[in-house]
């Protein structure tokens, strides 16, 4: 006992120290615990032998990882992403597999060997990928659903790999005992038609009880109101589940990420988070510094050379395979790149497909160790190249990305200076109206993607003076200033109401010190982004409470007059160069506070005669 607690201990104070140190460095959490691992294994060698085993328990957290990003999904967004799961995740591991293949086999390998090589390191770090993008706020752009797709086929492809790899073993080479084994022995003897039945009919209890079986179980564990009860089903769950997998010969992580997928409408969702993500976040930590860990320092110091030349090649031989399909796929530069690097190294499923390689005499021990030191490097270099992204190929694009303005051949009676998601919402409900508008926006891929749907923009730095006045300032309406540098904005706002006095302004906010500089600016209207969003979850609180919907409304709209009203007011004592503001600011802050309070509880409540009336609520949204 006293042994296991002092590995826990090792484990938990090498992440305690090693990952803030890493975060504070920029280095990011997943370099951190690579760092942590290698420090207390090969560096100090206080961890040893235990070290495979606990990374088998530690793949967990793939698994759950899985699990919740199914949860996030719908199964209408996986038909979304089709093309990029089938197209571009197929053509990724099939190339990749074909070209790491046709190199193994070129020094000297036994085809099956080389077949089994190049699909073993085809694959891709779930866990590395989907926690540094995470990370960095990536998962919702084109680069990151691409990397998402392409994981996502790849943990699919794992199960014909499976399948695949003991034909190519080699003749009259024994397998080896390599540690644990994927599935389960008594599968392996039925025929193939009733294994495809078996694993079909495992999906089927998956999805079907998903469908049918949790949710009425969550509702049952819900009436206990035992929080800990909660987190224990749903342990329950995604381990059940992953033993099914596991039983049948299949991948735990695209069972649970399947069950996730089910279950990403239900009422539950967010309460299985919430359980599973401590659980994730703890075991994903443990396999991080069971990698770095479990690295053979020996084996990389005798050949320094020839195994780090290795692995920096295959990042290479994958980095450019991704940068063509992202080409073909229509990924924007700057992202591609972002996409090929996050893909380029080999996977934590690399470690099991070698195990069970060597059962099954497709792999010598000799080679087995050599491509479990590559696949360890290639994933302790990944963060690297997340960090040379932001600091060198991020800059670098940013730069090229400026191009000469477009000319503006157009005009019309409305201006809108940014077509991100407030700008594009203006825009569509203008056009919607029969009104002509004229867009600009400084970013190149903002304007082709317009253009694909449709709509038609020009590229320039509304900013520039001359580039306003070419696209019809002189005869304009109304200017809509929609940018989110505010900096930027003000210029813009400025100029126009030093030039046009009687010009209209709707200018775009982000908070309250953002509506006083663009107020002392020459601003008209100032929209607070998510101010009106924010009211109306507010009314909607007030009607969950018991309140009238007519008094919920009228109590709204009295908040929303009198907190513009009182910005108005207060603009006179806010000082636009000072971060906290002064003591007076604050006074008459607080007053204005005492004020609203009283004149929400002074609101005339009496609902009886509009409702008699056939008043209706407004629609939701």
């Amino acid at each position: 006992m006293t042994g296991v607690l002092a590995q826990v201990f090792l484990y938990l104070l090498a992440a305690v120290v090693a990952v803030p140190l890493a975060k504070r460095a920029g280095l990011g959490s997943v370099l951190g615990y690579l760092l942590a691992g290698v420090a207390i294994g090969p560096g100090l060698g206080l961890v040893g032998s235990e070290t495979e085993t606990l990374q088998h328990f530690a793949e967990f957290g793939v698994v759950m990882m899985l699990f919740l990003v199914g949860l996030e999904l719908e199964p209408r967004m996986l038909w979304r992403l089709r093309a990029r799961l089938l197209g571009l995740g197929g053509l990724q591991v099939l190339i990749s597999t074909s070209l790491i293949a046709a190199l193994a086999w070129a020094t000297g390998l036994y085809w099956g060997t080389a077949w089994a090589v190049g699909m073993i390191l085809a694959l891709s770090s779930t866990a590395i990928v989907l926690q540094s993008l995470n990370e960095k706020g990536q998962m919702k752009t084109l680069a990151g659903e691409s990397s998402f797709a392409v994981l996502l086929f790849q943990d699919i492809a794992v199960i014909p790999m499976l399948a695949l790899i003991p034909l190519l073993a080699i003749p009259g080479l024994a397998g080896v005992d390599a540690g644990g084994h994927h599935g389960e022995a008594w599968i392996e003897h039925l025929s193939p038609a009733l294994r495809a039945g078996v694993t079909m009919a495992s999906i089927v209890v998956v999805i079907v009880g998903g469908r049918y079986l949790v949710n009425p179980l969550l509702h049952y564990i819900a009436r206990s109101q035992l929080r800990e009860l909660f987190t224990v089903t749903a342990l329950f769950i995604v381990i059940g589940i992953a033993l099914l997998m596991s039983l049948v010969g299949l991948s735990p992580a695209l069972g649970t990420f399947l069950a996730g997928v089910v279950l990403a409408n239900s009422e539950f969702r967010h309460e299985l988070e919430s359980a599973i993500e401590p659980f994730k976040g703890l075991l994903l930590g443990l396999f991080f510094i069971t990698v770095g860990a479990g690295i053979n320092f020996a084996l990389l110091l005798s050949q320094p050379t020839t195994m780090l030349g290795l692995a920096i090649g295959l990042m290479a031989l994958k980095i450019a395979v991704l940068l063509l399909l992202g080409a073909l796929f229509r990924i924007h530069w700057r992202e591609r790149w972002l996409f090929a690097l996050a893909l380029s190294q080999a996977g934590e499923f690399a470690f099991v497909l070698l195990s069970f390689g060597a059962q099954n005499a497709v792999i010598g021990t000799e080679l087995r160790e050599q491509l479990s030191l590559i696949v360890a490097l290639s994933m302790m270099l990944t963060p690297l190249l997340f960090i040379a992204y932001d600091r060198v190929i991020l800059p670098r694009f940013a730069t090229s990305d400026t191009r000469d303005s477009d000319t503006v051949d157009e005009t019309g009676p409305i201006l809108i200076a940014g077509q991100g998601r407030f700008g594009q919402v203006v825009n569509r409900m203008l056009l919607s109206n029969g009104y002509k508008t004229v867009v600009l926006d400084h970013r190149a891929e903002q304007i082709e993607t317009m253009l694909r749907f449709g709509f038609k923009a020009f590229y320039g730095d509304a900013s520039r003076p001359s580039l306003l006045h070419a696209a019809g300032l002189d005869n304009a309406k109304v200017l809509v200033v929609a940018i989110d540098d505010m900096s930027r904005a003000i210029t813009i706002v400025e100029h126009a109401r030093r030039e046009f006095p009687d010009l209209h302004i709707v200018a775009r906010a982000a908070d309250r010190h953002d509506v006083y500089r663009l107020y002392f600016a020459g601003a008209n209207d100032i929209i607070r982004e998510t101010f009106d969003s924010s009211v109306r979850a507010g009314r909607s609180a007030l009607e969950a409470l018991g309140m009238h919907p007519y008094r919920a409304q009228r109590i709204s709209e009295a908040f929303t007059q009198h907190d513009r009203a009182a910005l108005q007011r207060l603009a006179t004592h806010w000082d636009s160069e000072s971060v906290q503001q002064s003591a007076e600011y604050v006074a008459a802050s607080r007053q204005e506070g005492a004020k609203l309070e009283a004149a929400m509880q002074g609101h005339d409540t009496s609902t009886q005669d509009q409702v008699e009336r056939g008043w209706a609520p407004p629609p939701r949204r």
